[in-house]
Order: structure tokens, then sequence, then C-alpha cells
């Protein structure tokens, strides 16, 4: 249970010696303190347990940043000022009671007469109209006052708007505002019905049981229906006393934490620092043992996702318990450890919630152009649409690097200690993706200090697949090439050497043999015929009679091979067995691998190789057997890497748990023909500031269109016919200086670009990105604009 898998270890090229491991007793400083802010969850500390009881929202959206989140209503409020709906509440109020007072001193005449013409005329008194005694006149005339009062309450405060004073002029100023106002009401309410002048108890009274004869105890038949009413009455205004609406309870108010976001109490059932699965399946011991370190400070959220994952293993393979429950108790939070031996980064730049597998980006801005329910919110990346791949397109300068790729790779590298993960982070020599001791194995191409290497053949035994994938690296983006036939060229080279030496040819072996060089080519004919392969002496003879043809693509490979074949790359690609390099198969293990490709002197061969290693990814993470790691690429420059096919494997990435992150300063970087398909393979696209407008239009082509609300108001002179309005007309122009005219709205649906090229080139300022998310399951997000994490 200490190792999720092997890894590539340390060896020794011919000529160089590697480097001893860095010491650990001194690693770097971090840039902030382990324990920050609350609900960072970084390192360990006595915060580390409130940042465990923190909810997390797994129903939000793409993209949403689920620690504390809570839901904000889906369209803003109503709008218009507090003091315009103060003195609409108040006027509508004062007429309100205005009504009801004309009503009630029949000052109204005819307010009674739809209640007398459908009752009979034997309930009314001939002159007077009073209600006859003992007939339903009684009852019928406090019943209807009672509707006509309920009516004239619902009228005037749709009129007054009285429900979203109620809103934002009570509710949102907290409960104690909310349940003083409602107090009251209430003591009013009570007060008219006790002065009758809300006929409730009439309309009670004509249906108790009094008895003739007996005044006493009709009196206190009547006092306990006066109770009843009483209380009641105080149970309905309990519901306004205590109700919260949604829209405040997501802005949350000023006596405490909104609903839906308070954390879990400290020792309930369901506190995840007391482990309760582990208890509930009967490990007690293995439960308060990490329970104590949670509270005695001595684990961190990389602990805990990784003991998390490690006994969401043992659920998945029972056999796996004892070992589980040992490790546990032996080394408590230390169980389970990366083979590494590390237990978090030594440098964190971003903010990261491992319990969700989430860094956060940004914040959504607060503005128009963003939906009502997002703005405000956090923004964050995690598997879920990491795997359906994102493209970022920025000029130099805008954050590409230091606000997206580094943050994601960080994040991932997390998980991988946590076994969840496994992240590769290509980049330019000297980029900016995090210390050497954060990462497993650092290749450093074209460096003689570095101590790993890179398998230029993918770690694959099949001459075909390796030959296919090496084509697609050297010949793809050479305008004509035919992938097809030089993948053939290269299987008629590499499937003999292969045969005869029981290994893939060194790169300037495989030059010579492409070149047809005849001391190399004689050689590898001599050593097949000795070893009786016949089969692939007939592929050797199709190479040769392929020389000096009309449409040979060997000169064209042999030139490509030649990048690689420098002073500069000696040693390196090694294929002779005395150095082990870095392969794209171990993907099924949690690695974390950094290559840094030499951009400034060899940036040909550092695209070549960059177009390799994604078209090797691709290859890799569908042949996994065990595809429960979610694999990862990470190009910080992919200018001039991606091919056709590449293309195509992008759309499959999801389906087997990967995906990959391509970073642009153009989409002129990529061929003309993959523009737009790229832009659809990719589920996730982000616009820096700074883009260009054509490449700000192939995002607002693919971000498409939606009906929005215009209008148009039209300005027209109004022209008098009376005398004296025209002179009122003229004393106002001449005060105003202004024409008297009337405003014609026009309201109408249209249909717009979600962002326009413009929009994209000219209105994203400085520090912000457009950003567009698709999970993996298929939900989706509208493009944002984002204010990315520290840039203001």
């Amino acid at each position: 249970m200490d190792s999720e898998g092997t890894y590539e270890g340390r060896a020794t090229r011919e000529g160089h010696a590697p480097h001893p491991a860095p010491p650990t007793a001194a690693p770097p400083k971090p840039r902030h303190a382990p324990t920050v802010a609350a609900g960072s969850g970084y390192g360990q500390g006595p915060g580390f347990a409130d940042w465990l009881r923190t909810p997390r929202s797994p129903a939000a959206g793409p993209g949403i940043w689920t620690f504390g989140y809570v839901p904000r209503a889906e369209e803003e409020p109503e709008p218009g000022s507090d003091r315009s709906l103060i003195s609409g509440s108040v006027i509508s109020a004062l007429a309100c009671v205005l009504v009801w007072s004309l009503m009630r001193n029949s000052y109204l005449p005819y307010w009674t007469v739809p209640l007398k013409l459908f009752t009979p005329d034997e309930w009314w008194a001939p002159f007077t109209g009073a209600p006859v005694k003992g007939t339903g006149g009684e009852v019928a005339q406090p019943l209807y006052e009672l509707l006509f009062d309920a009516a004239l309450l619902y009228g005037f405060g749709r009129l007054g708007a009285w429900p979203t004073a109620w809103r934002r002029l009570v509710v949102a100023r907290g409960r104690m505002v909310q349940a003083g106002v409602t107090a009251v009401g209430c003591l009013i309410t009570l007060w008219l019905v006790a002065q009758l002048s809300l006929p409730v108890r009439l309309a009670v009274y004509p249906f108790l049981p009094l008895t003739p004869g007996d005044p006493a105890g009709n009196t206190a038949t009547m006092a306990r229906a006066d109770t009843i009413v009483t209380v009641l009455i105080v149970l309905a205004f309990l519901w306004p006393a205590l109700r919260r609406p949604a829209v405040v309870a997501a802005v949350g108010s000023q006596d405490g934490p909104p609903i839906g976001s308070r954390p879990v109490e400290p020792g309930s059932p369901a506190d995840p620092a007391e482990w309760p699965e582990l208890r509930d399946a009967g490990l007690g011991e293995a439960a308060r043992r990490l329970a104590g370190e949670v509270l005695g400070g001595r684990m961190n959220d990389v602990d805990y996702a990784r003991i998390r994952r490690a006994w969401e293993s043992v659920r998945a393979d029972p056999a796996r318990l004892p070992a589980f429950a040992d490790a546990v108790r032996d080394q408590g939070a230390a169980a389970c450890v990366h083979p590494s031996g590390d237990r978090d980064l030594p440098v964190r730049a971003a903010r990261h919630d491992l319990l969700a597998r989430q860094v956060l980006l940004g914040t959504v801005e607060d503005g128009e152009r963003n939906p009502y329910a997002r703005r405000g919110t956090g923004l964050a990346l995690g598997p879920d649409v990491l795997g359906t791949s994102l493209l970022a397109v920025g000029p130099s300068g805008s954050g590409k690097t230091a606000r997206l790729v580094r943050p994601v790779v960080e994040s991932l590298a997390l998980q991988a200690l946590a076994g969840q993960a496994a992240v590769i982070a290509v980049g330019a020599a000297g980029s900016r993706l995090g210390p050497d001791e954060a990462y497993d194995i650092v290749v450093r191409v074209g460096d003689p200090d570095s101590v790993h290497d890179l398998d230029l053949y993918g770690g694959t035994g099949d001459c075909d697949e390796a030959a296919a994938l090496l084509a697609e690296a050297l010949v793809a983006d050479a305008p004509g090439a035919d992938v097809r036939r030089a993948a053939t060229a290269l299987a008629q080279v590499l499937g003999p050497f292969r045969a005869a030496h029981g290994r893939f040819p060194a790169v300037p072996e495989l030059r010579e043999l492409l070149d047809g060089v005849p001391s190399a080519v004689t050689s590898l004919r001599q050593a097949l015929e000795g070893a009786g392969q016949q089969a692939m002496l007939r592929e050797l003879d199709a190479r040769e009679r392929q020389y000096g043809a009309h449409g040979d693509p060997g000169p064209a490979l042999a030139d490509r091979i030649a990048l690689l074949d420098r002073p500069a790359f000696a040693g390196f690609f090694d294929t002779t067995g005395r150095a082990r390099p870095f392969s794209l198969r171990t993907l099924e293990h949690p690695v974390r691998v950094r290559v840094d490709l030499p951009e400034r002197g060899h940036a040909e061969a550092s695209r070549m190789l960059a177009r390799l290693l994604l078209a090797q990814f691709n290859a890799s993470v569908t042949a996994r057997a065990d595809r429960s790691l979610f694999a990862f690429l990470a190009l910080d420059d992919a200018s001039h890497t991606l091919t056709p096919e590449t293309v195509r494997g992008l759309q499959r990435l999801r389906s087997v748990n990967a995906g990959v992150l391509l970073a642009l300063r153009s989409l002129d970087d990529v061929p003309e023909a993959l523009r737009t398909p790229l832009l659809g393979a990719v589920g996730c696209r982000m616009a820096f500031s700074g883009v260009t407008t054509w490449d700000g239009q192939r995002f607002a082509d693919a971000w498409g269109t939606e009906w929005v609300e215009t209008r148009d108001v039209t300005h027209r002179t109004v022209f008098a016919d009376q005398p004296l309005t025209r002179a009122i007309h003229a004393f106002r122009k001449m005060v105003t200086g202004k024409a008297v005219t009337t405003d014609a709205v026009t309201v109408r649906q249209v249909e717009r670009e979600r962002w326009s090229a413009s929009e994209l080139a000219h209105a994203v300022p400085p520090g912000c990105a457009v950003l567009s998310l698709t999970s993996v399951r298929g939900e989706r997000a509208a493009p944002l604009l984002l204010r990315l994490a520290g840039t203001g």
C-alpha cells in the first residue's frame, strides 16, 4: 500500500554522470506560510480540520469553485433604487389605508353591492342594509369584508412592489430586522382584530356552539375562540419572520454565514475529520489514528486526499484491506505515501482544493457581460473540465504560463502525490513551470547535465506504431508531405533493425539507413541473413528499391532526423540499454514529469519533439490498461505542433480519462486547415487579453450567438394644438433649452454573438481572459469574462 506503481529509475548515459538526489533537509523557502487564510487548505495546522468541514457543492456547474459555494439567483433582482422602493411602498400603503378607512366608515356606498347581489334579500334590513339577526348575513358580511381587505392588500401590494421592498429593505438587512418588522406587523394586526376593525372574530363567532340562556358559558367559549384566533395569527406571522428567500440566502446576511454554506459540526456523524467511512467499515482504530493526525495538525490536504484514494482502492479490492489497516496504524498521515516520499510540493503558486480536485484560476467579473448567477464567483479547473482539453490563445506576457499553465500543472502534481493523476509539462528551457523538486522526472533535452533521457520511440515494441508516431513528428507539418508513405519508409527500416539487433536504431544509425549509406545497409543485411529473418530482408529490399526514386520520403526523413543528430544532442535518445529514458508508457503510474526543450538554439528540433510527445501521449493514454488515473499533458508553447492526426486524437481523450492543455500565442501558429477543427475538438477555449481580431473572429464563430433583449428609444417632438399648451411648451424650451419630446420605447429579441471579434480584441482588460468550459459529462458554461488570480 505504500506505492501505486513503479517508476523509471535514474540511469547513466555514456559519458554523463547522474546528479545526486537533491537534499531533503533544506527545501526551498515557501512563498507563503503553510497555513494561511481560512479555507486555503495549505499544509498542516489547527485550521485544517475547519477546511475539511467546509462544504463543497457537488451540484455546481462546470468551472465553479465549489469550496463553500452557495448558488446565486439565476436572474438579477428588479432594478430600482431603495429610495424609489420606499416611496412607492409608503404611498401605496397610505392609499390602501385610505381606501380601507373609507370602506369601514361607509364612504364607499357601493362596495357591498356584489355581496347583496348573490345573497338572499331576507338576509339584509330594508333600509339600513345591516345583516338580519339569525340569518346567513351575519356570516356572509364579515367573510366578504375579509375578502375585500385581502383584495386591497394584494392589489396595493402589487402596485407598490411590497414583495421586492420586503426582500431588499428588510430581509437583506438580517434576521433581527426581519423579525422586528414582522413583530410590529403582528402587533398591529392583533390590535385591529381586537378592535373588530378586521372582522376575523365576527366571522368565527357564528360557528361557535353557543347555548341560549348561558351567558357565562358563552363568554368562556368566545374567549377560547379569541385565544385560538390570536395564536393562529401569531403562527401565520412566524412564516415571514423565519423564511429566507433564495436570493437573499445566496448573497448572505449580516448575522451569519449564508444558508447552505455552514460547515459540518465538529464531532457529528458526518464530520470528515473523524473519518466516518473507515469507522462504518469497522476500522475504528484506523479512524481514530487518522482523526488524531488531523486534529493534532500532523496531516495536510495531500495526505487526506492520498489516503482517501487508497481507501477507494481498498473498497474496489477488499484484499488490500489488511495492508491498508497496517499502514495507517504504523504510519498515520504518512501512510500510502507517493513513491517519491514527498507529501507536498516545495512551493505552491495557486490556491488548491484537493477534496474537489480544483485549482482556483480567478474570479468571474461582476459585469453585464457575465450571467448574473456567475458574477463574483470563483472559477476553477479540475479533471472534470480538463478532460475535454483546453486551448488558450494570447500574446506573450498575457499570463498564459504564470496564470494558467503553472497553476494547472501544480494542481495535477498535487493530485499525482495523492495517487489520482499523472502529469507531463512540456516547455522551453527556463519556463517557470515549477522547481525541479516538484517533479519526479526532469528531462532537459540538450543539457549535458540532464539526469534523464527521452525515449524517441515512446516505449513501444511495435515497429509500425513507432514508425507512425515518428513520421507524425517528423514530416506531418511539411507542406505536401505524405505521412502514410513516411511511416511506411520508417517501418521498412525500424523493423529489420529491431529484428537484427533487438532494439530500435539510435539517431545516427536511423539517419544513415534513411540516407541509404551503403555500409549501414550492408551491415544490416548481413545481420538479417545471419539471423534468418527472411521477412525483414524483404522489407529492407523494398526500402532499397525506393532509394533515389521519385517521391521517396527517405531523404526528407533523413533531413528531419539530422536536426536531432547534432553535437548538442550527443548521448541523448539512447537505445542501447545503457540508459533508461523516460517513456510515456509510464502514465499508468502517478508520475510528475517536466520536459525542457532547447527552444533558443534548436527551435525546429524543439517543435519536432513537442509534436512527438503529443502524438505519443495520444497513443499511450488510449493503450493504458488502467485508466483510473487522470493523465494530462501541458504544452506551454504548442506552436507548430498540431497535425491532423493529433487534432483527431484530442477528441478521443475525454473517453480515456485524459486531457491536454495547448497554449498558443496566435492561431496563426496552427495550419489554416486545422484552426476550425482544433476549436471544435477542444471543450474549453480561453482567449487572453490582447488577441488579434482575426483570432477573435475564430473564437466568436466557435462560441456562436445568443438571443438578447434590446431596447430602442425614439425621441419625438410634441406639437401642441392649444394656445395654452403651446405657451407652456415654449416656456419649458426657453428654460431647459430643449424641445418637449416623448419617448417611444421598442423592445425586441435579436440574435447576437456572445463575444464579437472586436470585443475580444479591444474590450478584454489586461489581466483578464474570456473562458468557456465543457465538462466530460457534457455540461457547458457560456464564455465568461475572468479576472485572473494575482492580477489585481
